[in-house]
């Protein structure tokens, strides 16, 4: 398994071993012990599957009062994962990171918590899983606008399909003036 550290202090990139022949191929996606030695040492609660279809994009989202981690592993497909840092006392706060995923090579992504996450569909379709250390509590979804120019990520698609929810989103500005009231 090859990790790589971002930009973003948390933030890293995982490529699992595969092992592949003309059947098909075998990826041992998580144990604990060799994720654990990789800095991941988050206690995972609950597993969720995605599917999304071309020029989709979700998010960005988060969650406000309960610190959730993800281990992010594109089973189908290809996208363009984005996180930004929100932790309010960050050197890097407002900055993003974005990378290509895709389930050959480079297919994992571990956000820990203070991190928002979206992404957007560069395939026809793509199937997600996801490994997270809090249950889903809709009662603590948060989000940040997707298109915020003071953050400035800079998506690969040019109309992107989003849900009315994401689409209105508050800034980082506002988020920041909220979390102040």
């Amino acid at each position: 398994m090859k990790v790589t550290e971002c930009a973003l202090p948390g933030i890293l990139l995982i490529e699992p071993e595969t092992f592949g022949d003309k059947r098909g191929l075998f990826r041992e996606t998580y144990e604990r012990e060799r994720y654990k030695a990789a800095g991941i040492s988050d206690e995972f609660v609950q597993d969720n599957h995605s599917r999304s279809g071309k020029n989709v994009l979700r998010g960005l989202h988060f969650t406000r009062r309960k610190p959730q981690a993800q281990l992010l592993t594109v089973i189908y497909g290809r996208i363009y994962d984005v996180v930004v840092d929100i932790r309010p006392d960050s050197a890097t706060f407002g900055k993003w990171f974005g990378v290509e995923l895709t389930a050959e090579g480079l297919c994992q992504i571990y956000m820990p918590h203070g991190f928002v996450h979206g992404f957007c569909v560069l395939s026809d379709h793509t199937d997600l899983h996801y490994k997270v250390s809090q249950r889903y509590d809709p009662n603590d979804e948060g989000g940040l606008r997707w298109d915020d120019s003071d953050i400035g990520i800079s998506w690969p698609i040019n109309s992107p399909l989003i849900s009315d929810r994401d689409r209105k989103f508050p800034s980082l500005h506002e988020l920041a003036v909220a979390r102040r009231h």
